[in-house]
């Protein structure tokens, strides 16, 4: 039997124990021992030794004192003919090959051989002989040894069940290592939570954590030397010289593993060319290149001496916490910052330009990133912050995790200034990530707040012109929007693609994004025929300069179908994203995010042109698709799911629409939080659910939280604050509350004036709810005189053949009737007149 598992995990105290247990049974012909020889197998020499020392205790014949080896050999024909019952521990077997031939055979089956090693070679399990692997603890039995390791010593009070799970996984679950951890609290006295943070800090020494009086179990050795006891014979084996380099690198990735392909990417083989040793005294200023074939031999060493694990030869690679920890104090100073930044460049050229097609590669590499900015002091961060501390909080983002990423970059943003102070290119990048963490968390006035301060840290440090300036202020306009600020937004995206003509160029891609986010800046203010002639030009642009297949060039298509939605053209707008969503398909793939988001536009716009149960087919395969290639917690998976609550809704299943509504609320309010802007969103639209499922009081009960919500958070002159007023009246008017309506209404229009503006598109939606409630209030001039405005407005700003002109002309011929009905009916006799009622309906947001 061979005991087989890395350092630390009690191989030897196993087999100590199963070998007492054996001598100290009672003699018989199935149990008991009548030899036992306890060998240290680290060599050969060893073996003889111990070998020969056993053939001279048991006073075999022909044993010279002078021939060790042929009193070993004398002892293992002993051990293959004797009738007794005996046992060798070979422990800490360093080479089978190397022992082979001194592996003892029970020729009468009256013997036993255990063995103890690091190693898992084939020959250990050859000849009939049974591996058996051990490993670390489980958490559950690391935190027991723990308890009864405290208590038996008679320091329960030591024990923390909070903090001895977390002391358990700093110590990787290490038998070793909690054995001197339990000791040393016991010694001192400390508390756990005092020697958590010891532990935790990167400036404290493994031999001063884990002093050799902790080992109280009968472990023999200090636990780094313990864990390094390989190194020596892994060099001994290692002709390339790179073994130690290796472990270099490994020690400052993550223990839970990194991916195998580290190990063969330019960065890391450049360095291991200058890391190793030279081989002979004419190489030492010449570096040969370093192959694949040789890495891969180099960590088969590695691994064969348990200093690194791996399941498969695809696998991620692992490197025991504690191990690297011994590591890396080994690792000589100077060399630190050079290694440190290989295996930096190294994460950065894994990460997948498209993170949904292996998320957990991205994670893993995040995980990396965090831990080696955390192992390797201010490794990372000089001159200047590396690349990959930044793409963390991008990955954050892109996964959806965006409280997540709000709070990595607020500490990066705090340790950049602690480096290189507040105005350090390396400070300006963080902010710049910050801002737009916030933004993606709903914190729309943070992001502001920051978007204004990186604007003017970036025209003081890089100048007016930078293109980073250029981002910066692009990205303000951007947060001026999601701050409720459209005209501001306006404003800077005008001078943001007038500064980007002048310094890029009129054809220059940076220009084009500039010219699509002035489009979208133009249809927030009100403006969509500006917006759509826009959104046309940099299509038009896009295909000349870019060609009709390039991603911009998409982008740009499935921008003019929205512009064109918003302009009242429904079929136009459905005709262009069914061609985006083929183009998509046919050039990014079925799972591409931008085919998603296609296919996600395409349900929309089936619902827009009438086509509800199209809509509603497509929404659930949109759903499912997102739920595999994002997962079901991402927001894009989110949206898709309120998406197809609104389908159920339009396709006459209000209940399932509900129960859906009700599902995607919990999401959000568990993944983004209670008040974030797609929270209320959803919010919003479960009221809309209650309401179309005939749950009235639950309608206007969420529908004026949703007001009180959006004033509290967004303020009461947000764009989204009067659309929530708006619903709210128009849902008084639909349910028969005309009067609640018409106050409400009133003072929606008297904001989205002062706001939006007479001509903004909001504005004459809450025109148009006011007349529809003086209508339904008896007020029927009034609503005449407000519906005759509407359309007139509308037709100018909308087009004479926009869904909402004409919404509104039906709306003029009701109030018309109304007026005309008046005059017919009998002054004599007012209260019994009859006057056509507003058409009822489900609240709508304006657009």
């Amino acid at each position: 039997m061979v005991l087989s598992g890395p350092g630390g995990v009690g191989k030897s105290q196993l087999a100590a124990s199963l070998a007492r247990e054996l001598r100290d049974q009672e003699r018989s012909d199935e149990t008991g021992l009548d030899v036992l020889v306890w060998v240290r197998a680290t060599g050969t020499d060893q073996v003889i030794t111990a070998y020969a020392e056993a053939a001279g205790r048991l006073l075999l014949p022909g044993v010279s004192p002078d021939d060790e080896d042929g009193a070993a050999r004398l002892f293992l024909r002993w051990l293959a003919a004797t009738r007794q019952q005996w046992l060798v521990v070979l422990d800490d077997v360093a080479d089978p090959a190397d022992i082979q031939e001194w592996w003892p055979d029970s020729g009468a089956g009256r013997g036993w051989v255990l063995a103890t090693s690091r190693r898992e070679d084939a020959q250990l399990s050859g000849q009939g002989r049974t591996l058996i692997r051990l490993g670390l603890y489980t958490d559950s039995e690391a935190r027991a040894y723990l308890q009864r390791r405290l208590t038996d010593a008679g320091h329960a009070r030591l024990h923390d069940p909070a903090q001895a799970r977390e002391m358990a996984a700093e110590l990787g679950h290490l038998p070793l290592a909690l054995g001197h951890t339990a000791a040393y609290l016991i010694n001192t006295r400390r508390s756990m939570a005092n020697y958590l943070a010891l532990l935790r800090d990167t400036s404290s020494r493994l031999g001063d954590l884990l002093p050799p009086s902790g080992d109280t179990e009968g472990y023999g050795r200090p636990v780094s030397a313990s864990l390094l006891l390989s190194l020596d014979a892994v060099q001994e084996s290692d002709t390339s010289g790179l073994a130690r380099p290796l472990l270099h690198l490994a020690s400052l990735m993550a223990p839970l593993g990194h991916p195998a392909t580290t190990w063969t990417t330019p960065a890391v083989l450049s360095h291991l060319r200058t890391a190793r040793p030279p081989q002979r005294r004419w190489l030492r200023r010449h570096h040969p290149a370093v192959t694949e074939t040789e890495v891969h031999s180099t960590l088969e060493i590695l691994r064969t001496y348990a200093l690194i694990t791996q399941d498969t030869d695809t696998a991620p690679v692992q490197m025991h916490a504690l191990t690297a920890r011994a590591v890396r104090e080994i690792i000589p100073t100077h060399s630190l910052p050079t290694t440190a930044r290989a295996v930096a460049d190294a994460i950065s050229s894994l990460w997948p330009v498209l993170e949904h097609e292996n998320r957990e590669l991205s994670a893993m590499l995040r995980a990396n990133t965090v831990h080696l900015d955390h192992h390797t002091n201010l490794a990372l961060w000089r001159p200047t912050s590396h690349p990959c501390i930044h793409k963390v909080s991008s990955s954050l983002r892109k996964a959806g995790l965006y409280q997540q990423a709000t709070g990595y970059d607020e500490g990066i943003v705090r340790r950049s200034i602690d480096i290189h102070g507040a105005n350090h290119p390396s400070t300006l990048t963080g902010h710049h990530h910050l801002a737009a963490s916030y933004l993606a968390a709903g914190r729309a006035q943070d992001a502001l707040d920051l978007a204004e301060k990186v604007l003017s840290d970036s025209e003081r440090i890089l100048g007016l012109d930078h293109p980073n300036t250029l981002t910066a202020r692009n990205n303000l306009a951007n947060s001026h929007q999601a701050a409720g600020h459209p005209q501001k937004a306006l404003h800077l995206a005008e001078k943001v693609v007038a500064d980007s003509e002048r310094i890029h160029g009129t054809n220059h891609p940076d220009t084009l994004t500039a010219r699509n986010n002035l489009a979208n800046s133009h249809q927030a203010a009100g403006h969509p025929q500006k917006a759509l002639n826009l959104a046309e030009k940099v299509l038009a642009d896009s295909e000349r300069i870019h060609g009709h297949d390039h991603p911009n060039t998409l982008t740009a298509r499935h921008n003019v179908a929205g512009f064109y939605l918003a302009a009242g053209h429904p079929q136009k707008a459905l005709n262009l994203a069914e061609k985006v969503l083929a183009d998509s398909e046919r050039i990014h793939g079925h799972d591409h995010p931008n085919t998603l988001t296609a296919r996600h536009n395409v349900a929309g716009f089936y619902l827009a042109a009438g086509h509800p149960q199209k809509a509603l087919n497509l929404a659930e395969k949109v759903l499912a698709d997102s739920e595999r290639v994002h997962g079901t917690n991402h927001p894009y998976t989110l949206s898709a799911r309120g998406n197809l609550a609104n389908s159920y809704r339009a396709a006459g299943h209000p209940q399932k629409a509900l129960n859906l509504a009700e599902k995607v609320l919990a999401d959000s309010e568990r993944i983004h939080g209670t008040d974030h802007p797609d929270t209320l969103s959803i919010r919003g639209n479960l009221a809309n659910s209650y309401w179309a499922a005939g749950h009235e009081q639950d309608a206007f009960s969420l529908s004026q939280k949703c007001v009180e919500d959006s004033e509290r958070i967004h303020g009461t002159n947000h764009p989204n604050t009067l659309i929530a007023r708006g619903n709210l009246a128009n849902l008084y008017l639909a349910t028969g509350h005309p009067q609640k309506a018409l106050n409400l209404a009133e003072k929606v229009l008297a904001d989205s004036e002062r706001i939006h503006g007479t001509n903004h598109p909001y504005t004459l939606s809450a025109r148009y709810s006011l007349a529809m409630s003086y209508l339904a209030t008896g007020h029927p001039q009034k609503a005449l005189h407000l519906a005759e405005k509407v359309v007139a407005d509308s037709e100018r700003i909308r087009g004479t053949d926009h869904p909402k002109t004409l919404t509104a002309r039906n709306g003029l011929a009701h109030a018309r009737e109304a007026v005309e009905a008046l005059q017919r009916t009998d002054t004599a006799t007012p209260a019994n007149a009859s006057a056509p009622q507003p058409p009822s309906g489900p609240p709508e947001q304006p657009v």
